[in-house]
C-alpha cells in the first residue's frame, strides 16, 4: 500500500487516486454506475483489494453526504429487504477473502466489468409494467452486491439487476442506492481493517482526497438533475468497457 509520503511524490498515482475519489462521489450523488470506474481504474496500479481498502473510508465519507441529500427519498421496503441481505453478502466476502487472489478479483472485476456493459449495450428497453419489490429475490441479489462490493465496490450491477425492473422514480433510485451502499460500507469496516489494519497514513490520505469526494457528491446530485443521462452513461460505459478489458488481459494469463 502507497504511502502518504509516496502518494504526494507520485503525480500519476494522485491524479489517479483524486479521480477516483471524484467517481466515487459522483455516484453517491446519484449516478451509481460511475463508481465501478474507482476500483478498476488504480488496480492498474495497485492490488485490486488494496484500491478496494484505500477507497472505503472515501466511500463512507461521501455516503454521509449522500445520506443527507437524499434524506427523503428512497424506498423504505427495498431498504428493508436489501440491507440486511447486503450485510449478509459481505460476511461472505470477508470469510472467503484468504481463498481469492488478487489476479482472480482483477478478473473478476473485468468480467462484472464487460459483462454489465453489454449488457447494456445489447439489453432493448421494454415497455413491461414495473416490478414489485420481491423479498427472495432482494435476498439474493442483495447478497450478492454485498458480496461484490466487499472484493471490489462493484455492488451496483446485481443491485441495478434487482431495483430497475421496479421503475423507481429516478430520484428514489438513486436515493435508495445511497441508504443501501452507505449500510453495506458501513458493514465493511471491521472486516477490511481485519485484513488490512488501517494505519495514519490511510487517514492522511482519505482526508487529502476528501475535498474531491465530497464535490463529487454534490456535482452528482446536480448532474442527476440537469444532463442528458443516455450521452453521458455512454461515455462512462465505455471507459468501463475499455478499463475492465485491460484487467481481463493482465490478469488471465496468471491464472490459465
Amino acid at each position: 500500500m502507497p504511502t502518504f509520503e509516496q502518494l504526494l511524490a507520485s503525480p500519476s498515482l494522485l491524479a489517479l487516486m483524486l479521480l477516483a475519489a471524484l467517481f466515487v462521489g459522483l455516484s453517491k450523488g446519484g449516478l451509481p454506475a460511475i463508481a465501478m470506474l474507482g476500483v478498476p481504474i488504480l488496480s492498474l496500479a495497485m492490488p485490486p483489494f488494496i484500491a478496494a481498502f484505500l477507497l472505503l473510508p472515501i466511500y463512507i465519507m461521501s455516503d454521509a453526504v449522500g445520506v443527507w441529500l437524499y434524506r427523503r427519498e428512497y424506498s423504505a421496503r427495498n431498504i428493508r429487504i436489501l440491507i440486511p441481505a447486503g450485510v449478509a453478502g459481505v460476511a461472505v466476502g470477508w470469510a472467503t477473502a484468504a481463498l481469492v487472489s488478487d489476479d482472480a478479483v482483477a478478473l473478476l472485476i473485468g468480467l462484472m466489468g464487460v459483462s454489465f456493459v453489454l449488457s447494456h449495450w445489447l439489453t432493448s428497453q421494454s415497455n413491461t409494467a414495473a416490478k414489485p419489490a420481491d423479498v427472495k429475490k432482494g435476498l439474493f441479489w442483495g447478497a450478492l452486491s454485498g458480496f461484490t462490493s466487499f472484493v471490489s465496490h462493484a455492488g451496483a450491477p446485481p443491485f441495478q439487476v434487482y431495483v430497475l425492473p421496479q421503475k423507481l422514480p429516478k430520484m428514489v433510485f438513486a436515493g435508495t442506492t445511497t441508504f443501501v451502499f452507505a449500510a453495506i460500507n458501513l458493514a465493511k469496516v471491521i472486516p477490511y481493517g481485519a485484513l488490512q489494519p488501517f494505519t495514519q497514513d490511510t487517514l492522511s490520505i482519505s482526508l487529502l482526497l476528501l475535498p474531491a469526494a465530497v464535490t463529487g457528491t454534490l456535482l452528482g446530485r446536480y448532474l442527476t438533475h440537469l444532463l442528458p443521462e443516455k450521452p453521458f452513461f455512454m461515455a462512462v460505459h465505455i471507459a468501463l468497457f475499455l478499463v475492465s478489458c485491460k484487467l481481463i488481459i493482465n490478469a488471465a494469463p496468471n491464472l490459465f
